[in-house]
C-alpha cells in the first residue's frame, strides 16, 4: 500500500485489482497509463463510440494523479506572457481559454458522475507574501477584460480575517476555482469507462509498441493490444518505451504531508475552506480535508526520485514558518509523486510521425491541463476537431539530460532565493 493510499483508503471505496492483460486484443485505441491524462483520453474516446483499452503498469492514478492537492482551476504552469511570446496573441488567448474549459470539464464530471467521495470545497485563494496591491488587482482586471473570467480580490485585512498569519499581504479569491479528493475522481472516470464498454487492465507496463501496416501494436508481459490509434499518457513514468518522449520531459518530484487532526488547533490558523497557495516562484499549497480536522499540505519540487527521509520535517518546517501557532501540529504521513515537466512548462500534445499520440508533461497543472489534452486528442482521433494543433509550437523539446535536470533544480533554489528576497523587501 502507498502512502497516498493509507490516507486515502478510509475515505475511499476500496477497489479490487483490475486484472493484467493476457493475450491478444483488438480495439479502436490503446492508451497507454493511468493517470488522469490517460483516464480522460479514455473516457473522452468511450463518450464518442469508439472501443477503448487502457493499460496502467500498477493502478489506475497510482502516481500524481492520486497523490496530487487537488486544485481545479484556469492556466498552464508557464506564466501567460512566455506562451503568448511563443505562439502569439491570438492563440495564447485561445489556448488559456482551453484552461478555461478543462477546469469545467472536471467539474462537470463530478456532477454528471456523481463522484464518491469527492469532498469538493468551492474557492481557491492566492495570497502573496509581499505587498502587491496593484499588481493583484491588474490581473483581476485583465482576466474579467480578455476572458470574463471573474476574481475577487482580497486586501490585507480580509486575509488575515482568513488566514492569521503575518506572512501574507494581499490576495486573488477564485469563486469557480475548487479543490476535491482527486483519487476518488480518477476512480471514478476509471467505472465510467467500463460502463461505456472500454477495458482497463492494472498491472500491464507496456515493453514495446510498434507499427504494423495500420495497426498499433502494444505489447505488455503477458499480452498484446492491436489498435487503429495508440495514445502514450504515462507522464513522469513513461521511462524508456519512447526514446523521443523520454528525453523530451524531467521526471520531477513534488511533496505533499497530511498533518494529524487537531480541529481547533488549526482553526486557530486558517479560518477559510477555500484552497490556498502563494504566488511566490517556489510556493505552497494547502486546503483543509477530513472536515477541518486535517492539512494537507503541498509544496517543494526536486529533480531526485526517490523521496527524502526527511520529507516530513521540511514540509512541516515550511507550515510553522507561515503559522508558528502551528508548531504542536504532527504529521501523520507524507508522499511524493512523480510529474512530468518539459522545459518550456507547457503540455505535450501531438502525434509521432507514423506512431502514437502522445498526451503527456502536465506537471504543476496538471488537473484541468488533463481534462482538456484528453479531450483534445480524442477529438483528433474521431475526426471532430484539430484543437491540439495549438499545442503544436511546444513541441517535444530536448531536456537536456542529466544537465537539464541539474538546471531545473538550480533555477528552482533560485526561485526560493529570490522569493525570500522579495518578501525581505515587503
Amino acid at each position: 500500500m502507498t502512502h497516498v493510499e493509507t490516507y486515502y483508503s478510509p475515505c475511499a471505496a476500496a477497489a479490487a485489482p483490475r486484472p493484467a492483460l493476457s493475450g491478444r486484443l483488438e480495439t479502436d485505441v490503446c492508451v497507454v497509463g493511468g493517470g488522469l491524462a490517460g483516464l480522460t483520453t479514455a473516457l473522452e474516446l468511450a463518450r464518442r463510440g469508439r472501443g477503448v483499452c487502457l493499460l496502467e503498469a500498477r493502478r489506475i492514478a497510482w502516481g500524481a494523479s492520486g497523490r496530487n492537492g487537488g486544485f481545479v482551476g484556469p492556466g498552464y504552469s508557464a506564466p501567460y506572457r512566455a506562451i503568448e511570446g511563443r505562439v502569439g496573441a491570438d492563440d495564447a488567448r485561445s489556448l488559456y481559454r482551453l484552461s478555461i474549459e478543462g477546469a469545467g470539464a472536471v467539474a462537470a464530471n463530478l456532477e454528471d458522475l456523481a463522484v464518491a467521495g469527492a469532498e469538493r470545497g468551492d474557492g481557491l485563494l492566492s495570497a502573496s507574501r509581499h505587498e502587491a496591491s496593484a499588481e493583484l488587482q491588474g490581473r483581476r482586471d485583465w482576466l474579467e477584460r480578455e476572458f470574463g473570467y471573474r476574481l475577487e480580490f482580497r486586501s490585507r485585512a480580509e486575509m488575515r480575517e482568513a488566514l492569521v498569519s503575518t506572512r501574507y499581504h494581499q490576495g486573488l479569491y477564485n469563486p469557480e476555482g475548487f479543490h476535491f479528493h482527486p483519487l476518488n475522481y480518477a476512480r471514478a472516470l476509471g467505472r465510467e469507462i467500463e460502463r461505456l464498454g472500454g477495458v482497463i487492465f492494472e498491472g500491464s507496463p507496456t515493453r514495446a509498441l510498434s507499427r504494423e501496416g495500420g495497426v498499433q501494436v502494444v505489447v505488455t508481459p503477458a499480452g498484446e493490444v492491436r489498435a487503429r490509434e495508440a495514445v502514450i499518457a504515462s507522464g513522469g513514468y513513461t521511462g524508456p518505451l519512447i526514446p523521443q518522449l523520454e528525453r523530451s520531459y524531467l521526471p520531477i518530484a513534488s511533496y505533499v504531508m497530511l498533518t494529524g487532526p487537531d480541529e481547533a488547533l488549526i482553526a486557530s490558523a486558517i479560518r477559510t475552506t477555500a484552497g490556498m497557495g502563494d504566488n511566490r516562484r517556489a510556493g505552497d499549497y494547502y486546503r483543509l480535508v477530513d472536515g477541518g480536522r486535517r492539512i494537507l499540505w503541498g509544496g517543494k519540487i526536486t529533480t531526485r526520485t526517490s523521496e527524502p527521509r526527511r520529507l516530513a520535517r521540511l514540509l512541516r518546517q515550511t507550515m510553522v514558518s507561515t503559522y508558528p501557532q502551528l508548531k504542536d501540529l504532527p504529521v501523520d504521513i507524507a508522499w511524493s509523486g512523480l510529474m512530468a515537466y518539459a522545459r518550456h512548462r507547457m503540455p505535450q500534445i501531438g502525434r509521432l510521425p507514423g506512431g502514437p499520440w502522445y498526451c503527456t508533461a502536465f506537471g504543476g497543472h496538471g488537473v484541468n491541463t488533463t481534462a482538456i489534452g484528453g479531450r483534445v486528442v480524442a477529438e483528433a482521433i474521431t475526426g471532430e476537431s484539430d484543437r491540439w494543433r495549438l499545442f503544436e509550437p511546444f513541441g517535444l523539446t530536448w531536456n537536456g539530460a542529466l544537465a537539464g535536470r541539474a538546471a531545473v533544480q538550480a533555477t528552482y533554489w533560485s526561485m526560493q532565493a529570490m522569493d525570500v528576497a522579495r518578501e525581505r523587501l515587503g
